[in-house]
């Protein structure tokens, strides 16, 4: 019964989740092997401990090791792993019970594993647990569709695993549903699950035709459904096919003859002999329809820039000229400059260390001077002292963010752009080594010294352009490279969300309006359901999408369908730890789409971006975060819940003042614990709730509480007795 399962963990056993994509840089097919998760680990035993999971063993040696690391290293930041590794080998032995609480524990720390939901569905659907099944079932597909593959898989073995895994995602709900149903009275309620049954195993059937355990399933979910034909068909495939099941499928063979021919003017030898050949013919019929699928490629579209928006939309370009967005990259002139360059010098050997939301820069004892900021005859330039022992003077000649901090770069005479090393944070009135506080370890471009070779680390074109211009391309159709890449516009324009506006500015040329789709551009993002709200503002905002080059070489957009596109992510689990904290909340604010897809607000509501954000208010210039309700926080929740508008109703709720700022949903649920230039915003799974638990486990700066951002003072251990008090008795709460 679970030769599926078997099959899977077999093709799935390498995974070792070993590499590490550096965080803040581009995802893209040609870096998907920069360093190892494990270098990441500074404790040498539990190095060894973790590296040790993934050699090659019997199931119950693979349980046992990683129960091991599990009790050896209980505030280990690789503990997601451990807990699958464990979960694998108890499937692997049967231990159905014990494996599914390894899994939830790894599906706690990393929920977006499909690697893992997979198995874990068929195992509760086997255990007649229908509800989890269906659920952890469909987040699966969801994540299949969604993710890349693991590096850890071959490219070569990919498709074959991927269909596998679908097929089995597939039968897992198929046969939860058909559980559901089958529990049912007779009525509209049993008849619509027998229907998603059946639709969810014909799936499962698409990507898998020979396997004939979803036959008999999907057979039994037809007669359930009076469908005795069909049924008959899937009945004698798995009949044929012979096996554990060929028993049971005969019986059901024969109960439908007695059914259809109750005076036997057919013999059953015949009637099985025709159902199974209807069977194979609807297979290689659907082998066909497959093959014959060749999806069309669009028209084309034109960009016509942000100056085409200007004439009818002129306070709205105003207010998005005003905004950071149109600042991303800028031409350098002086009055956009807010680093200061006066007699400042940048030392190699000084240590940035950011923790907690506090940026501490340690004198090294070997420090020595590597780069003077300066400002020459009204111009700015960076000195920086090379291997040759001399200086070598560069001009700025653009700028990079407007707001909290602000990098610089210099146009090489080749064309290419080059990024200093060094970044000014505005908020601590500090230059900072950035890239040395954010990237893991053997990181190129976080060490200063690689300037100078002027190579793709220090690229703009091929490392920060992606999201900082508009329109960007590879005039030889290539990826990001230092050359051969360039942009429409610096910074982020009108078209980059509103797409391309060619059509629509012609059509306003010559006086004629015609109606349009919402989606169609110009985006009217009044109309357009909240899932493509997002896709449009993780363009920029999503740090795991991985950017494929289109077919005329573009980057980070498409020229064909929606301009936005749908690109695959890279697995959560290839990212530099330092992306995330050791109790799976994202740490960073390149993960902030990401975090928001965690929540039920966008998961079963139509939260987006817009519901709290305007990126061209009327207060562009002075709203930094462009705030939708700066002024009244709550009002960005108390729209859907409008029962927390009472102050009664809210002091119940938070425990605490209506009017203080404990009471603020955005205090508890979206606590400031995301590191962003240097300083700390908003958590974006907007439904995040305080985890004493965690945070005993892990400590306050692995796991921070909302409860102990105000509490300081205060434990884990108070802020859990403080949240259980606060639960209402079991019987209030159903």
């Amino acid at each position: 019964m679970f030769q599926r399962l078997r099959i899977i963990a077999i093709l799935l056993w390498p995974l070792t989740c070993l590499v590490a994509q550096d965080i803040d840089s581009v995802p893209s097919p040609q870096k998907r092997n920069l360093a190892s998760i494990a270098d990441e680990i500074t404790d040498s035993a539990e190095r060894s401990a973790f590296l040790q999971l993934f050699k090659p063993a019997s199931p119950g040696e693979m349980r046992t090791r990683a129960e091991a690391f599990l009790a050896r290293f209980p505030q280990s930041g690789f503990l997601a792993q451990a807990y699958e590794v464990a979960a694998r080998g108890c499937f692997d032995l049967g231990e159905y019970e014990q494996g599914l609480g390894h899994a939830q524990q790894s599906l706690t720390l990393l929920p977006e594993n499909p690697l893992l939901l997979v198995p874990v569905a068929d195992v509760e659907a086997r255990q007649n647990l229908s509800s989890a099944a269906i659920g952890h079932a469909d987040e699966a597909l969801g994540g299949l569709d969604r993710f890349a593959r693991a590096a850890s898989v071959r490219e070569e073995d990919w498709p074959n695993v991927k269909q596998r895994l679908k097929s089995t995602a597939n039968f897992a709900k198929g046969r939860a549903l058909l559980q559901e149903a089958l529990a049912q009275p007779a009525g509209e309620g049993r008849k619509q699950l027998l229907k998603k049954s059946e639709a969810a195993l014909l799936d499962a059937q698409h990507f898998s035709h020979q396997d004939l355990e979803i036959a008999y399933v999907l057979g039994l979910a037809q007669f359930s459904s009076g469908r005795t034909l069909e049924a008959s068909s899937n009945f004698a495939a798995s009949y044929r096919g012979g096996g554990e099941l060929a028993p049971k499928a005969l019986e059901s063979l024969q109960a439908i003859y007695r059914l259809l021919y109750p005076k036997p003017t057919v013999s059953f030898e015949t009637f099985a002999q025709q159902a199974g050949d209807r069977w194979a013919a609807a297979l290689q019929n659907s082998n066909k329809a497959t093959e014959k699928q060749v999806p069309a490629r669009p028209a084309a579209v034109s960009y016509f820039g942000s100056d085409s928006c200007r004439a009818c939309h002129a306070a709205i370009y105003q207010h998005w000229s005003e905004s950071g967005m149109s600042k991303m990259f800028r031409p350098y002139a002086s009055q956009n400059i807010i680093g200061d360059f006066k007699n400042k010098e940048f030392y190699l050997g000084d240590e940035p260390e950011y923790r907690g939301g506090k940026l501490e820069l340690k004198r090294g004892p070997d420090r020595h001077l590597f780069a003077r900021m300066a400002v020459r005859e009204n111009r700015h330039y960076f000195d920086i002292l090379q291997s040759d022992g001399k200086w070598h003077s560069y001009p700025v000649d653009y700028t990079i963010g407007s707001k909290f901090e602000q990098a610089y770069a210099t146009k090489l005479p080749n064309g290419e752009i080059h990024v200093f090393p060094m970044q000014y944070n505005f908020l601590h009135k500090q230059w900072v080594n950035f890239w040395k506080v954010i990237d893991g370890p053997g990181s190129e471009r976080a060490d200063p010294r690689t300037w100078e070779r002027l190579d793709a680390s220090t690229s703009y074109q091929a490392i920060c352009a992606v999201c900082h211009t508009s329109q960007l391309r590879n005039t030889k159709r290539g990826g990001f490279d230092v050359n051969n890449v360039e942009f429409k516009e610096p910074g982020i324009d009108c078209e980059m969300c509103h797409g391309p506006s060619g059509g629509h500015v012609l059509e306003m040329s010559e006086h004629e309006y015609h109606p349009k789709e919402p989606l169609d551009p110009p985006v009217n993002f009044h109309k357009i359901d909240s899932r493509k709200f997002v896709a449009i503002c993780a363009q920029c905002h999503m740090q795991s999408a991985i950017r494929n080059p289109g077919p005329d070489g573009e980057l980070n957009y498409i020229s064909s369908g929606e301009f936005f596109g749908d690109r695959l992510r890279q697995p959560f689990g290839e990212f530099s730890r330092k992306g995330f904290y050791k109790d799976g909340r994202f740490r960073q604010t390149t993960f902030i789409v990401e975090a928001l897809e965690r929540s039920r607000c966008f998961k079963k509501a139509e939260v987006s971006c817009g519901s709290c954000h305007d990126p061209h208010s009327d207060d562009s210039a002075s709203n930094p975060t462009s705030l939708r309700f700066r002024d009244q926080p709550d009002l960005m929740c108390t729209g859907c819940h409008n029962q927390f508008r009472d102050p009664v109703a809210i002091t119940q709720h938070s425990h605490h003042p209506a009017e203080s700022e404990a009471s603020r949903c955005i205090s508890c649920h979206m606590p400031r614990i995301m590191d962003a230039l240097l300083f700390r915003a908003r958590y974006h799974q907007i439904d995040d709730i305080p985890n004493a638990e965690m945070t005993k486990r892990f400590g306050k700066e692995e796991s921070p509480n909302a409860c102990l951002l105000c509490h300081a003072e205060k434990s884990a251990e108070w802020a859990g007795q403080q949240l259980s008090a606060w639960k209402p008795p079991a019987r209030e709460r159903h």
